[in-house]
């Protein structure tokens, strides 16, 4: 799930990424059928036996899902963190034979061409250029007309801090420290290279895309899904 040099230091570590299977779904509203919507989303233009490109396939949750939901699919997973790797090989063994992961950013990903892609609650940790950048990459690797479904931290611009306490309240099981609460937003404000929604749907255009439609918003997460 991370992706690209600005990658955070815990996903490096084993042992910071242990929880990561427990964590993410109670940090992400509804992240369970935020994968089946994904796949949903993907399966309207992808065709029988697609291959699909998952950038930031660390963790391995959404290629286990998507994996179930589609035993004709194929997967290619790239992550620059081992750690997470390890975890995502971990989680796909039913479906190895399915499932190709590679140590990297988008550039190592094989060129394809895909039909599908998905990046999902990682280019929050990539500035605009980093972003675009990576946009494009997956872009060019896709067949013309398939899908593109992200998935991220892209708050308002007004309020930020709040819509990012607000997901960190609900990370924290929704307890009332809003305290602790305001003090995270704050920090993850500060350390993340935030794009508001409709900055980041010019990324998407600007990286080549089309038909770009919101389809998810849960407190500071936005999703959308984009043609290529």
């Amino acid at each position: 799930m991370t992706q690209h040099k600005l990658l955070p230091s815990p996903f490096a570590n084993p042992e910071a990424v242990a929880s990561y299977a427990e964590d993410a779904p109670r940090k992400v509203p509804g992240l369970a059928d935020l994968h089946r919507m994904v796949t949903l989303l993907l399966s309207e233009q992808a065709p029988a036996g697609a291959h699909v490109l998952v950038v930031g396939s660390g963790g391995g949750l959404e290629l286990k899902s998507m994996a179930t939901l589609r035993p004709d699919w194929r997967f290619t997973g790239v992550d620059p963190s081992r750690a997470m790797l390890d975890l995502a090989r971990h989680a796909v063994v039913p479906f190895a034979d399915r499932v190709n992961l590679v140590a990297g950013t988008v550039e190592e990903a094989p060129a394809g061409p895909f039909d599908g892609a998905t990046c999902l609650l990682t280019l929050h940790f990539l500035d605009r250029s980093e972003r675009l950048r990576t946009l494009r990459e997956i872009r060019r690797r896709l067949n013309p007309d398939s899908g593109l479904v992200v998935v991220h931290h892209a708050p308002p611009e007004t309020d930020i801090e709040h819509w990012m306490a607000r997901s960190a309240a609900f990370g924290g099981r929704g307890n009332s420290d809003w305290a602790r609460a305001r003090a995270t937003g704050h920090t993850m404000a500060e350390r993340l290279p935030l794009v508001d929604p409709a900055g980041e749907e010019e990324l998407l255009h600007d990286a080549g895309f089309s038909d770009v439609a919101l389809f998810y918003a849960a407190f500071s997460f936005r999703g959308w899904v984009a043609t290529a």
